[in-house]
């Protein structure tokens, strides 16, 4: 079986079990976190033997977004390209997700924020723990949501609700989310529930539910690429910007920023 640097990876009675193992960074994902999962979903897909993927988390948080000490996002060192970073990191992996065509369901024990909150909406199923924070956060550092969120949240919330979750920064907890039907069952122990649905979707015909899933993502998200290009385009725009330079640099330094509209 392969090995990975940042997750683990496991099969439980025909499901494989995903788990984001950068517990010490609040499950932020950094290049190699990215490539991780994206090479474990297909890993997954490619084995027989697995009909279903939990994607899961160690520690308290289920994925805080960008590892923001990762270099190439860090714009207090020069002028990034976060375009590129969603180009070439995120929205393959949000791609990955969609795309696998065996089901995939998140298990959230933790905080989901950012790009995190973007991994955690597209997986197909969601359980989460009672009282688990959702946030947007991209306004509080200069930037938009991005990863599929703007896409995601809009058709699920309506854009008004949508629009102040996104640019208030106010979390929204577990039992809202499932009222917005952007989970589908709440559970104290969220990887344990998230691997008996899988159980139930094992037990179901392989081409039935593979079938399923693409006919449902085409009734719902055929526009979704011309979401996630316009996404990348802003996100480029505002990566260049001094508000997110200072977003960054006040997010690292522990004090509230000043953005100025540069």
């Amino acid at each position: 079986m392969k090995s990975f640097e940042t997750i683990k990876y496991d099969i439980q009675n025909m499901t494989a079990v995903i788990t984001i193992n950068r517990p010490q960074v609040y499950n932020a994902l950094n290049i190699q976190g990215k490539l991780d999962i994206i090479s474990a979903i297909k890993e997954a897909n490619k084995d027989a033997n697995v009909r279903s993927i939990v994607l899961a988390a160690e520690g308290k948080a289920f994925c805080s977004g960008q590892d923001l000490n990762d270099r190439t996002v860090d714009a207090t060192k020069g002028p990034v390209d976060i375009g590129h970073t969603l180009e070439t990191e995120w929205n393959p992996l949000i791609d990955a997700i969609k795309s696998s065509e065996k089901i995939v369901i998140a298990a959230i024990q933790g905080v989901a924020a950012g790009a995190g909150l973007s991994v955690a909406l597209a997986c197909d199923l969601k359980v989460a723990a009672p009282g688990v924070r959702f946030i947007s956060g991209f306004s509080q550092i200069g930037l938009a949501p991005d990863a599929g969120m703007s896409f995601m949240l809009v058709r699920q919330m309506g854009n008004t609700k949508a629009l102040e979750f996104a640019l208030l920064g106010k979390p929204l907890h577990s039992e809202e989310m499932l009222e917005y039907n952007l989970l589908n069952r709440i559970a104290e122990n969220p990887l344990e529930e998230a691997v008996k649905l899988a159980g139930e979707i094992n037990n179901l015909p392989p081409l039935s539910v593979k079938m399923v899933k693409k006919n449902f993502q085409f009734a719902a998200e055929k526009e979704l690429g011309e979401v996630l290009a316009r996404e990348k385009y802003v996100q480029r725009f505002l990566g260049f910007s001094e508000d997110y330079k200072e977003g960054v640099g006040a997010f690292l330094g522990k004090r509230k920023p000043i953005f100025k509209g540069n």
